[in-house]
């Protein structure tokens, strides 16, 4: 009994046990931490909100209002010098290695706090207890998992105080803004690292959540898959938790020989980050055909690849220099570039006059047929039959 604790598991045990744990653990972070408090995007039954609190207490000793704080700051500071991780400023090594680290600096500055920590917990529970004492659940941890697994315990201690460390403050904010695939042209560099969020609790689709933050469920596509969502639909189910939004699916795109209408406009404007998306596949194809011709701007254009793709607000002054240089030697990037930037100032001024705004989209389309551009041409050609999917909030 003392080398096996009072549950006396075997090595699988042992291993089912810990992630168990360290899932509950996750499922705290993304449903309680990231959707609840910091976004709103739900309200939580007080028994579930304090079963979390207790929770993250417990397994990691954060302290809700600097978790929020600093997750919001990231939102409202992403990819500056300001934001609190961002590989693309800081090196993905850095926020691969000292993301706990750049955590707890941030999470240290008091006007952090005071700006975007506001609506956190702040009951006699709080103050008393998870905020004056964030060690002692740890603490306490320890000791539980000494009495239940025996000397292991230390092992799958060890383990629990690394998970969200490492895979949260780690791969999340690093991996999550540098590789991955991207469905929406949110304006920073965050990825969807794998369609299925099932190990990160649904945040490894971290660009859907970048595109629209207030959502409570952050698959998008069919093929994707977030748990965190899952658990939030069985607590609904059970009327522990109200969501208060989730995000458009992404729009249908049905080929029509109808122009555009109203209905197209509207919905270009409410999945404009969907239509990027699919406009980096026009840039893609002109670059394609740039590189085929075989100039002397060959090496010039290699170089900037990456330039060409990524929201012109993450390039530096260097950066947007070699952007500019390609652009002036290749009269079909110069191009496309054109028609996107048009196309965005359009949906724009929807806001203030429809009917002006659809008159542009419709002179945008005949000049993007006219361009003599394959890629752009056909973008155009379909850019009627955009149709708004149904929000099933189920689905």
């Amino acid at each position: 009994m003392l080398h096996s604790g009072l549950l006396n598991l075997g090595t699988f045990g042992v291993v089912v046990y810990t992630l168990l744990l360290t899932h509950i653990t996750i499922a705290a972070v993304t449903i309680f931490l990231h959707r609840h408090q910091a976004h709103r995007a739900l309200t939580l039954h007080p028994v579930v909100s304090h079963f979390f609190r207790f929770w993250l207490w417990l397994t990691t000793g954060m302290i809700t209002r600097q978790w929020v704080a600093v997750h919001r700051k990231h939102h409202a500071r992403c990819e500056t010098a300001d934001d609190p991780h961002s590989p693309q400023v800081l090196s993905l090594k850095k926020v691969l290695l000292q993301g706990a680290e750049l955590y707890r600096h941030e999470a240290d500055q008091a006007a952090t706090l005071a700006q975007y920590g506001k609506g956190t917990p702040d009951d006699a529970l709080e103050r008393h207890l998870y905020s004056r004492h964030p060690y002692r659940g740890i603490v306490l941890l320890l000791m539980l998992n000494l009495l239940l697994l025996g000397p292991i315990g230390i092992t799958v201690w060890a383990v629990q105080m690394i998970w969200i460390p490492l895979f949260a403050a780690g791969v999340i904010n690093g991996v999550g803004h540098y590789f991955g695939y991207r469905t929406y042209a949110s304006p920073d560099a965050a990825t969807n690292i794998v369609p299925w969020g099932v190990l990160i609790g649904g945040e490894e689709l971290h660009n859907n959540h970048h595109a629209y933050p207030g959502s409570a469920r952050l698959s998008s596509q069919p093929w994707e898959f977030d748990i965190g969502w899952l658990y939030i639909r069985i607590l609904a189910g059970l009327g522990l938790a109200h969501v208060h939004k989730v995000a458009p699916r992404p729009a249908r795109l049905q080929h029509t020989h109808n122009g555009p209408g109203l209905e197209t406009l509207r919905t270009l404007a409410a999945h404009r980050m969907q239509v990027l998306g699919r406009y980096r596949g026009v840039i893609k194809a002109a670059y394609r055909a740039e590189l085929r011709r075989g100039s002397d701007n060959a090496g010039l254009l290699r170089q900037a690849r990456h330039l060409l793709l990524r929201d012109d607000a993450l390039n530096d002054q260097g950066a947007r220099e070699c952007l500019q240089q390609v652009l002036a030697r290749s009269e079909i990037l110069a191009t496309v570039y054109r028609f996107r930037d048009h196309l965005q100032a359009i949906w724009q001024d929807a806001a203030h006059s429809q009917e002006q705004a659809l008159a542009a989209l419709e002179q945008w389309r005949r000049e993007a047929e006219a361009s003599g551009v394959a890629a752009l041409q056909k973008f155009a050609h379909g850019l009627g039959g955009w149709h708004r999917l149904a929000n099933d909030a189920g689905r």
